[in-house]
């Protein structure tokens, strides 16, 4: 029997602190050059020094280790270290694992960072990871799809992506508006590497395709950067710089029939079941619905992704988030803002740590396109492989 109410860390956690690099396509430093330049910017953003950070938490694609941070950062002892695997799965799940350790006494300050030259460097969509993964288990499986040309995170999305249009009738249009809002949000964010750079549907429609029905619009950002986040517990947290962020839920989910990106032989192709599995655990845990948020983050690495996570959330039906992101709908001003600082799409490519900082700001009330009076924030993490969520909350 599945479990849907994890062990409950609500609001025994807080991130109090977020720290970025600048977003660029050549970031002429090493990653660990640019891990530590993030969390120097998280720390002092908390009011924290390195010496209080006991812990630490990455992906398993972090080349980064975490003795090797706390030596350049000059911490002190570790009595915490962890590492999370599926790639942008891991967003939100850092971020649990840091709860769990605040939360149960093992650590008191932890640090989730993710650093990464994935432009200028090794870049996921080029269909490299393919050859690095060779001679793995995880390799072994991609062995039976790479040959028939399905090298790369767009082409395997492309095979969802045009199952989902089949069946419920949609046209590209649908992804484009999801474009569309993550441009407009972008737009107006300094940050961001589409800084006012907004688009048009009519310009999604005539972007050059990528993997047939994704063009180029659908498909997210390779970014250098790096993004970090301290977690502590809500006792610490009122003594700090910030307004802490609640951690009100958060949950890692892998459903049935699970692969990393190519889940093509479950009975339904058309839905993320994993994000069912952390929809189900989010609002168990925190005791909200899909009518209690104010805004969303949700993993946008390719447009068709956001459709399927709004409706796995229940924000609608299986087959409406078609019409569900039209008119404005997830813009600022809509029913459910999505992605306001530009997303993945429109912001940069960090495997969505930086959209967890982003949750972040819309509770302090600090971003640059803030949702009015913002209590409630989702987060997701990467779709396709198994993956994690958070529910961030006010005070």
């Amino acid at each position: 029997m599945s479990r849907t109410r994890p062990d409950n860390l609500s609001r025994k956690a807080a991130i109090v602190g977020i720290g970025a690099t600048e977003f660029s396509k050549d970031s002429g430093r090493s990653e660990l050059r640019l891990a530590v330049e993030a969390i120097g910017h998280a720390l002092a953003d908390a009011g924290l020094k390195a010496c209080d950070v006991d812990g630490l938490t990455s992906f398993t694609y972090d080349t980064n280790p975490e003795i090797q941070i706390a030596s350049a950062m000059g911490m002190g002892p570790l009595t915490f270290f962890s590492r999370i695997h599926y790639g942008g799965g891991a967003a939100c799940a850092v971020v649990q694992q840091a709860a769990m350790a605040v939360a149960s006494g093992v650590a008191d300050v932890v640090v989730c960072y993710r650093a990464f030259n994935e432009r200028s460097g090794l870049r996921y969509g080029s269909g490299q990871m393919s050859d690095i993964q060779t001679g793995t288990t995880e390799g072994t499986r991609y062995s039976w799809i790479s040959p028939y040309g399905l090298r790369t995170p767009a082409s395997w999305v492309a095979m969802f992506a045009q199952r989902y249009l089949h069946t419920f009738g949609a046209t590209t249009e649908a992804f484009g508006h999801v474009a569309v809002a993550a441009r407009k949000h972008a737009a107006t964010n300094p940050a961001a590497t589409f800084y006012q750079r907004p688009i048009t549907l009519a310009e999604h429609q005539a972007s050059r395709w990528i993997a047939h029905p994704l063009r180029l619009l659908d498909c997210c950002l390779e970014t250098d950067g790096g993004q970090a986040l301290v977690v502590t517990t809500p006792e610490r947290a009122r003594d700090l710089r910030q307004k802490p962020a609640l951690i009100l839920a958060s949950a890692q989910g892998s459903a049935p029939q699970q692969h990393a990106m190519t889940s093509y032989y479950r009975d339904d192709m058309c839905g993320l079941p994993e994000m069912g599995v952390v929809a189900r655990q989010l609002w168990a845990t925190s005791g909200l619905g899909p009518r209690d948020i104010d805004t969303a983050v949700l993993y946008d690495h390719f447009t068709p992704f956001v459709l399927s996570q709004l409706e796995e959330l229940g924000f609608c039906q299986r087959g409406e988030a078609k019409d569900f992101v039209q008119g404005g709908n997830i813009e600022i001003g809509g029913t459910l803002p999505v992605n306001t600082h530009g997303g993945q799409l429109g912001e940069a490519y960090l495997h969505g740590v930086n959209g967890v900082a982003e949750g972040v700001r819309q509770i302090r009330g600090t971003a640059v396109n803030q949702v009015p009076n913002a209590n409630t924030v989702l987060v997701t993490a990467g779709t396709g492989p198994p993956t994690s969520g958070l529910i961030l909350g006010a005070q």
